[in-house]
């Protein structure tokens, strides 16, 4: 029976999905995999039952990925679940950007008590929120992930015209994207053609501060800044006086904070990109697939820590092992291994691997433990 530990208000659509196999819970003591939304888990104690730590969600800087790849512990999360919702709003916010629609809408609750005038007064007062319209503009994209294809491909079906950067775009990536999307060979060219840049990449040390004052420097004056992926990738006190100097005109940001919240021309919205029913049932779905198909098959896929490795069982016995990424480790675990070997497959991701090996017949503790023994091996499980 396995055993899993809901730390926030999982979608039931997702968790439905468990079979008998499977307890569920936000009380289980000893998990085997944990279910988590933003639920901070720096400061927990993770038990030595876990397998597996779900996201549903794509960020994962609430879950300690470093200790649980020295654990052995599969951090997943769920890539493109939510990119639908994070995509609609990002397209509201080029609008809303450009237009002043929001404070328009606040001035007219002003108005309130005025009567017959209130019709004069909005004449009067409509050109404070004027601004320009989208289409023909061009919008630059940094990152061009599940959310940044969509944007590319709705901002072009409304006429803009989109250049997109992304040095590690997948081929998998590149067929869904709008084959008249310009592709920008460096950061720079976004920041000098580009009337409104949206950024979608994820927040790393390399990446923290992309947008500063010199970044905004390189920008065409006035640009629109969208931020619907992570608030320190923009240092906001550049932003705050590149707005009131007038280089910048607007700035939307789905992570407002303090600094922000009163300044002119920011558009701070709580948060909002996957919060939509949609998003939540997919992500906890796509959380709960991934969890059962390692549990039950050791497969890997959308692991932020590991390597995807994926295949069918081949044979009766599937042998698992989590180890360090050194050289000449799967020659001494397949010689580990007393019975024949039917399949394999075993891939990298920095310093860490994984390795799956399907075997005829039934693995002893003696094998197991040879195959603990093994230099730079983690975890090994038998299923």
């Amino acid at each position: 029976m396995y055993q899993v530990k809901c730390l926030n208000k999982i979608s039931k659509i997702g968790t439905s999905r468990l079979t008998d196999q499977y307890t569920c819970g936000d009380a289980i003591e000893n998990p085997t995999a944990i279910l988590v939304r933003s639920a901070a888990m720096h400061d927990m104690e993770l038990p030595e039952s876990l397998l597996a730590i779900a996201r549903a969600g794509a960020g994962t800087n609430n879950i300690p990925v470093d200790k649980c790849s020295e654990k052995g512990i599969v951090v997943f999360n769920t890539p493109g679940a939510n990119a639908n919702a994070v995509k609609e709003l990002v397209i509201a916010s080029l609008f809303m950007t450009s237009r002043k629609i929001t404070a328009g809408i606040e001035w007219a609750k002003t108005l309130k008590g005025q009567g017959a005038e209130v019709g004069k007064q909005v004449e009067k007062g409509k050109s404070a929120f004027v601004g320009p319209e989208i289409t023909g503009k061009t919008l630059g994209i940094i990152g061009l992930g599940a959310i940044g294809i969509l944007v590319a491909n709705a901002a072009k079906a409304l006429g803009m015209e989109v250049y997109g950067y992304d040095p590690y775009l997948s081929v998998e990536a590149a067929w869904h994207l709008d084959r008249s999307v310009k592709p920008a060979l460096s950061l720079d060219e976004i920041y000098a053609n580009c009337d409104y840049i949206s950024i979608h990449v994820p927040l790393t040390p390399d990446t923290k501060g992309l947008i500063h004052k010199d970044t905004i420097a390189k920008m065409k004056d006035q640009v629109r800044i969208l931020n619907f992926a992570r608030g320190d990738l923009v240092v906001s006190a550049d932003i705050i006086d590149a707005l009131k100097n007038g280089k910048v005109a607007a700035y939307a940001t789905d992570f407002p904070s303090d600094d922000l919240l009163d300044v002119e021309g920011v558009l701070p919205i709580p948060h909002l990109g996957a919060s939509t029913p949609e998003s939540e049932d997919n992500c906890a779905c796509m959380a709960v697939d991934q969890v059962m198909d390692y549990l039950e098959n050791g497969n890997i896929k959308n692991s932020v820590n590991l390597p995807n490795v994926s295949m069918p069982r081949d044979a009766s016995t599937r042998i698992c092992v989590i180890h360090k990424n050194i050289p000449n480790t799967l020659t001494q675990l397949t010689g580990a291994v007393s019975l024949n070997i039917e399949n394999m497959q075993s891939k990298s991701k920095k310093d860490y691997a994984y390795t799956l090996l399907d075997v005829n017949g039934d693995v002893n503790d003696a094998a197991v433990a040879a195959l603990k023994a093994v230099e730079g091996v983690i975890a090994v499980r038998v299923i």
